[in-house]
């Protein structure tokens, strides 16, 4: 046992510090920023868009219901327009960006697939237009509270150990660290995540192609209410995430499983090369908060009167769900809000809401709440609602 006895300067003070740089935390980051708010975004990774670019998952699933009708807005949209400013690598929906054709069930729905290296930089400057500052190779490694509030984190990067006063905070981290450094309640994905290893690759005769082997398990509750069957899996093994050795590991086998994929493929194929793979594990749902209302799988077409945006299902058409505000904070952090995987849902809609639009929608709220407020206990919803509704964001399926 070593005991430590520390003493960390306080270099900076920011109105909001978003933790993380993914979908969430860039929607989260844009959305405070654009309010004047002085705002940090902190990664660790040296490139924008978490598991979207970095972990190679480039598919920006529906805006809409599948039936023609687009429930998400505001920065989703934006930002999955952005990610194809420069073309789309694939599945470029041009009834939606092209004002031709349909948009009934027949017809492709709101998605697309975009360019990773593309989307990190431009997400990048959008940041930096926006006001925002960035710290990349950060981690946030502790929470300094006072009383039910943080007013500063504790950071390490390549200038060593530090902390950021801060007013308000959002953990758009995918693991939910912040919240649960902070000490909020949280649960954890019971059924683990299983390996993953996508990879790009190109040759003459096929040109550039993303290659998806294994992603997700379909949740319990969903296998028993269809019947079905869960997907094969590239390993007998399961992964919670959390844990340094184990991440590790399912590193080091996703690599095998890949290079031994690609050889079979690529046969006697000269022409074939491996040109990408993700550098972070792929992982899709580890922990997420116990917020003061948990959204549940049933509560599609339901309307809240708290309502900050609306996502869709990216596995079937039809299903809306209106996310309530308080999905996104603990009465136990007042200053704290979540965004992307972190939310509180159950366990079988966590797999819906952990996708790139839902990232968006959830990341703009935060964000936004955050400029707004130190409290979100005691946050008007109306101040928020009009807010969000001024940029974009359109609150209700009624209203659609």
């Amino acid at each position: 046992m070593i005991r430590e006895a520390l003493e960390t300067q306080i270099k900076d003070n920011y109105d909001v510090a978003v933790c993380g740089g993914g979908v969430a935390g860039i929607a989260a980051a844009i959305a405070a920023a654009r309010l004047g708010k002085r705002t940090l975004l902190i990664e660790r990774q040296f490139m924008l868009g978490g598991l979207a670019t970095a972990g190679l998952v480039t598919i920006y699933l529906p805006l809409c219901d599948g039936y023609g009708k687009q429930v998400s807005f505001g920065l989703a949209e934006e930002l999955l327009r952005l990610s194809i400013k420069h073309g789309a690598e694939d599945r470029y929906p041009e009834n939606w960006l092209d004002g031709v054709g349909t948009k009934t069930e027949r017809d492709k729905r709101f998605q697309v697939q975009f360019n990773a290296q593309i989307f990190a930089i431009l997400a990048e400057q959008e940041l930096k237009k926006s006001g925002a500052d960035i710290l990349y190779g950060t981690s946030v490694c502790a929470v300094h509270k006072e009383g039910n509030k943080i007013d500063a984190l504790i950071i390490e990067n390549k200038s060593g150990r530090s902390a950021v006063g801060v007013k308000s905070v959002v953990d758009a981290s995918g693991d939910c660290d912040v919240a649960y450094m902070a000490g909020a309640p949280t649960d954890l994905y019971k059924q683990g995540n299983v390996l993953a290893a996508w990879y790009y690759y190109a040759n003459k005769g096929e040109g550039y192609n993303l290659k998806s082997l294994g992603a997700v398990d379909i949740p319990e509750e969903e296998l028993k209410m269809s019947g079905g069957k869960q997907r094969p899996a590239l390993v007998n093994r399961h992964f919670s995430g959390l844990d340094g050795k184990e991440i590790s590991e399912m590193t080091e086998l996703s690599h095998k499983v890949l290079l031994d994929d690609f050889l079979a493929k690529r046969g006697g194929d000269d022409s074939m090369w491996l040109s990408t793979i993700a550098t972070i594990p792929q992982l899709r749902m580890t922990r997420k908060i116990v917020g003061e209302y948990e959204l549940k799988t049933s509560e599609m077409h339901t309307e809240f009167k708290t309502s900050i945006g609306m996502v869709s299902n990216w596995k079937k058409r039809g299903p809306v769900y209106e996310v309530p505000f308080e999905t996104l904070y603990s009465a136990s952090v007042k200053n704290l809000a979540v965004a992307g995987r972190c939310t509180s849902v159950d366990q079988t809609l966590w797999d819906v809401m952990r996708v790139i639009p839902c990232c968006a929608v959830t990341g703009q709220a935060a964000g936004t709440a955050a400029a707004l407020s130190d409290d979100f206990t005691a946050l008007d919803i109306k101040y928020l609602q009009d807010t969000l509704r001024k940029n974009g964001v359109v609150l209700h399926e009624k209203d659609i």
